[in-house]
């Protein structure tokens, strides 16, 4: 938290007025910090943010006109210097957590987590760490597999091949030749215990998205 320095100007967004309304209830009298404003849309979030520049956003997942991770990754696509994403979900599902820190996020708080853990949220956050609610880490991190190493021209590769680009796409958006994108097909097939290349396809769709942001 912002000591000396000017308060952290923290943003809402859920689509739940009463929800918003236990959010200032709770976070309104937090010493260092400002509730400069709140949204129930994502459209409506994303014209205030422009407006008011916040350092710090808590965001629900579950919206309804656009998933908040979604939105999370346009907001830290569009804004430079972009703030900080804390994400408050009901879902505890290790695939939303990952995809969340993924895009961008920097903490992520169960919605019947207490108090005190949303206030530990912020801090953290605020002060350039990460937070997760013991709950969410304890679950992702049981829950996940070895992920399989790959190079960083690998993960955009794979990422592309999920997203259904063919190597020739992906030679031109990359700048290498067909034959180095074939090369590196067959390398992360080997990496990934694959064989056929309907198979690697079909791994590319359903896990591109824990190698980059496609």
């Amino acid at each position: 938290m912002k000591n000396d320095a000017a308060p952290v100007r923290l943003f809402l967004v859920d689509d739940h007025p009463l929800v918003r309304d236990g959010l200032r209830a709770r976070l309104g009298a937090m010493p260092g910090l400002e509730i400069v404003g709140e949204a129930g849309s994502a459209a409506e979030a994303l014209a205030l943010i422009e407006t008011l520049q916040p350092d710090l956003l808590l965001m629900d997942v579950g919206m309804k006109d656009m998933n908040g991770i979604d939105l999370a990754a346009l907001v830290l696509q569009r804004h430079q210097p972009a703030p900080h994403v804390v994400m408050l979900s009901m879902y505890d599902n290790p695939e939303y957590v990952q995809k969340a820190l993924q895009v961008g996020a920097r903490g992520y708080v169960l919605k019947d987590a207490p108090a005190a853990e949303i206030v530990a949220a912020i801090e953290a956050v605020s002060a350039g760490g990460t937070f997760l609610s013991p709950a969410v880490s304890k679950k992702l991190f049981r829950n996940q597999a070895p992920r399989p190493l790959l190079t960083p021209r690998e993960s955009e590769i794979l990422s592309a091949l999920g997203r259904g680009e063919s190597s020739k796409q992906i030679a031109r958006d990359l700048g290498l030749s067909v034959r180095t994108v074939e090369a590196h097909r067959q390398s992360i097939k080997r990496r990934l215990g694959i064989e056929g290349q309907a198979e690697l396809i079909k791994y590319a769709v359903e896990h591109a998205w824990e190698f980059g942001q496609g």
